[in-house]
């Protein structure tokens, strides 16, 4: 790949001529190796475009696991592949980089959540999705942040828990079930944390007719709270939502406006299910850099040749990927894991 500036890469001074035919050949090389390609939601818009399927990483893990392809591409972060590998034993899983990590998931591992636990003998650990397999075979019940005040509404309340790894999400949960005795692990997407109380505040003076739709990751969530107990901003308009959320909410949006607090690459989907309606960026720069390492030539690469192309395989060990299952099998049980972010 040719980096013209930090921004701009070949593919993005394709012609539609050369977008058209660079689509062409994924999907002809998605056919031959019988494989489905699976884009999240914060992917650049010309890869969300070429897949299969665009959603969250969770709600991908599962369509991948009823599909009849033998080779999942996940366009993600690795420990998406991972869970779709989870939930998806005898697959193939590719993933286009594989130094495509996650700033929240890398914020605890295992031997740190053993420690924790540890130090909580008894408590019940809760782990939100975006973290690696290791960690889901260490934890009890998986959730989604769609699903999480429910998740941990369903523990007796005079159990402990250990909620990780996201402190923003842990502190919404907190608040929305009102329980004490919530342990939250200090980790954030460096991105949603970004999306800050002054981005917000400055956002909805800016467009004070807009609605708001807000990530619980977001640093900027207790902010949105207090401008809708303010009255600064209705309350009937501020909208605390899961990315598969706000693509719901999209669909039934009436306002010509909404401010969106979320990684950008959500837009774009936004955008298309309701093109009547003006969606914004709280924070016009927050952009994941992890889920933007996945480019159309590594996406066309990852589809090559079968006995050169075992560089981007993701796999997961037969033990952690048995342990991990149940913790995400938990949450299924528990009711609707909705979205996985």
């Amino acid at each position: 790949m040719t980096v013209l500036d930090d921004r701009t890469t070949t593919w993005e001074l394709w012609t539609a001529d050369e977008v058209a035919q660079w689509r062409t050949r994924v999907h002809e090389l998605a056919a031959e190796r019988n494989a489905v390609i699976l884009a999240h939601n914060y992917q650049a818009p010309i890869i969300q475009d070429v897949a299969h399927h665009v959603g969250d990483s969770l709600a991908l893990s599962r369509i991948a696991a009823t599909s009849d392809a033998e080779t999942i591409v996940f366009a993600g972060v690795h420990f998406m592949a991972e869970t779709a590998k989870i939930l998806s034993p005898d697959k193939r899983v590719l993933i286009p980089d594989q130094a495509a990590g996650c700033s929240l998931a890398d914020t605890i591992d295992a031997d740190q959540l053993r420690a924790w636990k540890a130090e909580h003998p008894g408590a019940v650990v809760v782990s939100y999705v975006n973290t690696t397999a290791e960690v889901k075979a260490e934890t009890d019940v998986c959730c989604t942040s769609s699903n999480a005040v429910d998740v941990v509404r369903s523990i007796p309340e005079d159990r402990e828990i250990l909620f990780l790894p996201d402190q923003f999400l842990g502190a919404h949960v907190r608040r929305a079930t009102g329980r004490g005795n919530i342990h939250v692990w200090l980790g954030e997407c460096h991105v949603h944390a970004d999306i800050s109380p002054s981005n917000l505040v400055d956002a909805v003076r800016a467009n004070p007719a807009a609605d708001l739709y807000v990530h619980p990751e977001c640093g900027c969530t207790t902010s949105a709270l207090w401008l809708a107990e303010s009255g600064e901003l209705p309350g009937d308009r501020t909208h605390i939502l899961s990315t598969g959320g706000m693509l719901d909410a999209a669909r039934r949006e009436t306002s010509g406006q909404v401010l969106v607090a979320t990684e950008i690459g959500m837009l774009h989907q936004l955008r298309k299910a309701n093109p009547g309606t003006d969606f914004r960026p709280v924070n016009p720069e927050a952009a994941c850099p992890f889920m933007k390492m996945t480019t159309p030539e590594k996406l066309e690469a990852c589809l090559g040749d079968p006995a050169l192309t075992t560089g981007y395989e993701v796999d997961v060990d037969a033990d952690v990927a048995e342990r991990a299952r149940q913790a995400v099998e938990r949450m299924i049980a528990i009711g609707n894991p909705g979205s996985g972010e």
